[in-house]
């Protein structure tokens, strides 16, 4: 048995990409069971990194009045993951399914609790964390980390742990019976040639 490839996420709810390739990595890791790859998820809100570059106040700052889809949304994520990995899991999917298959609106309240519904996330426990603003710092933290230290720039970008990373379009995501040749495709492209730098359709 090989030792499962770990790799981080960085993602945003907005993003129609993001959804593709949850939806791709939830079958790879299905079908592949215990050398499934090992996923941690990291918010990137692009809220933040298409702000004026004028900007005053990191989307993670503003003012608990001022609406944030991308803050409000990854705020309700953490406050799930508060929960265990496996609740964060869960909120994740069904959040981003609300958004791109049921065409809610991810960064309302009641889109994030009928998530946490459907997770089933002790409620209370998820409305309490929802007013804890010292939250807010992990979507910083995150966020950062991506510009920093990977240079990330859109979503969903996948970093691997010797620091190759790659961006990717998926849409829609790709059929089941492709699903795990396509990760391998993917991880030898991306994690073991580094010197493949960019592969970009015409159209």
């Amino acid at each position: 048995m090989s030792e499962p490839v770990e790799v981080e996420v960085f993602f945003d709810f907005a993003c129609p990409y993001v959804h593709s390739a949850a939806v791709w990595m939830d079958e790879v890791q299905r079908q592949m069971g215990a050398e499934a790859p090992r996923v941690t998820w990291r918010f990137f809100p692009l809220e933040e990194v298409n702000a004026p570059v004028d900007a005053e106040v990191a989307i993670w700052d503003l003012p608990a009045d001022r609406r944030s889809r991308g803050r409000d949304s990854m705020h309700a994520a953490v406050a799930a993951r508060l929960q265990g990995p496996a609740a964060f899991d869960r909120f994740r999917r069904e959040l981003l399914s609300l958004k791109h298959v049921d065409g809610l609106d991810h960064g309302l309240r009641s889109t994030q609790e009928e998530a946490a519904r459907r997770s089933e996330l002790d409620l209370n426990r998820f409305s309490a964390a929802l007013e804890d603003r010292t939250l807010l710092s992990r979507i910083r933290d995150d966020y950062q980390h991506a510009r920093t230290e990977h240079s990330v720039f859109g979503t969903p970008t996948f970093v691997f742990p010797d620091g190759q990373s790659a961006y990717i379009k998926l849409l829609p995501p790709p059929p089941a019976e492709d699903a795990v040749a396509l990760w391998q495709d993917f991880t030898r492209a991306v994690r073991d040639r580094p010197y493949l730098r960019e592969i970009k359709r015409p159209s």
